[in-house]
C-alpha cells in the first residue's frame, strides 16, 4: 500500500473523519469532496490511478479542507486494515465509511467471460465484505457506513445480470449488518444510484445509447455525481441518522 505524498496535518478535537473507497474518480469523487465540505477529513482510497488521487486530494485542500490519499485494494483484507490503521494515525479515528469503489462489466449471461465474473464480484462483493467488516470493528460511536447497489436491480436491464448479482448481495447485507450493530449508534445504509454520467457508465456506450437513457427518468436526464455525493452526504451526517438498514434508490423515478 502506497501512502500520499501530502504532509500528515494536525487534527483538531471533534474532527470527523471518513474513508472513501474509489474515492479519485466519478461518484467517490464526488463524494470526498462533499463530505470535506462538510467538515469531514476525508482519506482518499483508490486501487491504481495515483494521480486522481492526488488530484482529488489537492482539490481538497486547494480549498481549505483535510485530505490524504491512500492506496489499497479493497478485496484484499491486510490492504484494507492498514487503510484503516492510516486513518486512525492521520487524524485520530473513523466516523463515515463510503464503499464507492466498484467494477462493471456488462455481456448477456450466455456470453460473458467468467475470468471478468469472477474479477467483477471480488471487487463489488468481496471488496464490500471486507470494507464492511472493518468498518464494523472500527467506527466510532455515531459513525455510519454507505455501501453501493445500482438501480439496475430493480430495471432488470439486459446485459446487466452479473453486476445486478453483485449489487444485489450488497443490498443483502445492509439490513443485516445494520441489525448486528445494534447498541454501537452506527447506522448502514447502501445507495443505488441510477444512470449517472461518469467513466463506468459512459464507457462502452454509442451517444444514442446515452441519449436513451438519459430521456428514461421522469426527470429527463441522466443524473450527476454531486446528486449522489448529496444523498450520501446526508445519510453519513447528523441529519440523516435515523435512517438506518435502507437502500435508496437515487435515480430520478427511474423505478
Amino acid at each position: 500500500m502506497t501512502p500520499s505524498t501530502q504532509p500528515n496535518q494536525p487534527a483538531p478535537a471533534g474532527l470527523r473523519v471518513a474513508i472513501v473507497t474509489g474515492g479519485s474518480r466519478g461518484i467517490g469523487r464526488a463524494v470526498s469532496q462533499q463530505l470535506a465540505r462538510d467538515g469531514l477529513a476525508v482519506v482518499v482510497n483508490y486501487a491504481r490511478d495515483a494521480a486522481s488521487a492526488e488530484d482529488t486530494v489537492a482539490a481538497i485542500t486547494g480549498a481549505g479542507g483535510r485530505a490524504v490519499a491512500v492506496q489499497a485494494d479493497v478485496a484484499d483484507e491486510k490492504e484494507v486494515a492498514a487503510l484503516f490503521d492510516r486513518a486512525e494515525a492521520e487524524y485520530g479515528g473513523v466516523d463515515v465509511v463510503v464503499n464507492a469503489a466498484g467494477r462493471m462489466t456488462l455481456s448477456t449471461v450466455a456470453d460473458l467471460d467468467l475470468a471478468a465474473l469472477d474479477a467483477m464480484h471480488r471487487t463489488n462483493i468481496r471488496g464490500t465484505f471486507v470494507v464492511a467488516q472493518q468498518a464494523a470493528r472500527r467506527l466510532r460511536a455515531g459513525g455510519s457506513l454507505v455501501t453501493f447497489s445500482t438501480s439496475v436491480v430493480g430495471t432488470q436491464f439486459p446485459e446487466y445480470g452479473a453486476y445486478v448479482a453483485s449489487k444485489a448481495a450488497v443490498e443483502g447485507m445492509t439490513l443485516i449488518l445494520a441489525r448486528e450493530l445494534r447498541g454501537r449508534d452506527v447506522t448502514v445504509n447502501t445507495v443505488a444510484p441510477g444512470p449517472t454520467a461518469t467513466d463506468l457508465f459512459l464507457d462502452g456506450k454509442t451517444p444514442e445509447q446515452i441519449d436513451r437513457l438519459s430521456k428514461i427518468p421522469p426527470l429527463e436526464r441522466l443524473g450527476r455525481p454531486e446528486d449522489i455525493a448529496e444523498v450520501v452526504a446526508f445519510l453519513s451526517g447528523p441529519a440523516g441518522h435515523w435512517v438506518n438498514g435502507q437502500v435508496l434508490r437515487a435515480n430520478g423515478g427511474l423505478v
